[in-house]
């Protein structure tokens, strides 16, 4: 484990419900990250996306494949924890996105971001998220690190 839970809060400012990565495993600065979210009945989507039914929405993969991109820009940017918390991640786009197999409550999401691309503080990312290696979503994101 590279980072957990408590780390992951030091630098997303996202917090429950909406902190949507829960370990980060590997990281490499400026190239890829590999993080998970587990997915638990407990979580309030469940309520209504569907009774009877639990499906883990595809915004909210691709909303975790977006901040564990958030982890990667801030960590490849090297920024002290001071200047971390005087600045936030805006996602300017997503495209793309591909819906492949649903997500149930018990599944863990692994998030799998790499670089395409990045020209200062603008970056396009490509994400998949993966179910036991069977790919259920992709997309590719561009996001921009801004001062708050």
């Amino acid at each position: 484990m590279l980072m957990d839970v408590v780390e992951i809060q030091e630098i997303l400012p996202h917090r429950y419900p909406f902190l949507l990565v829960d370990r980060v495993n590997t990281l490499d600065k400026g190239e890829n990250i590999v993080a998970f979210k587990n997915v638990s009945i407990s979580e309030p989507v469940f309520q209504g996306h569907f009774p009877g039914h639990p499906i883990y929405p595809g915004v909210m993969i691709l909303e975790g494949l977006a901040q564990a991109g958030g982890l990667l820009a801030f960590q490849s940017m090297e920024l002290s924890k001071e200047e971390v918390k005087e600045k936030v991640v805006y996602f300017m786009s997503i495209d793309k996105a591909k819906f492949r197999k649903p997500v149930r409550p018990g599944d863990r999401l692994e998030y799998r971001v790499s670089v395409i691309k990045r020209k200062g503080s603008i970056w396009m990312l490509d994400g998949k998220a993966y179910v036991d290696d069977q790919l259920v979503s992709e997309a590719e994101l561009k996001a921009m690190v801004v001062d708050k």
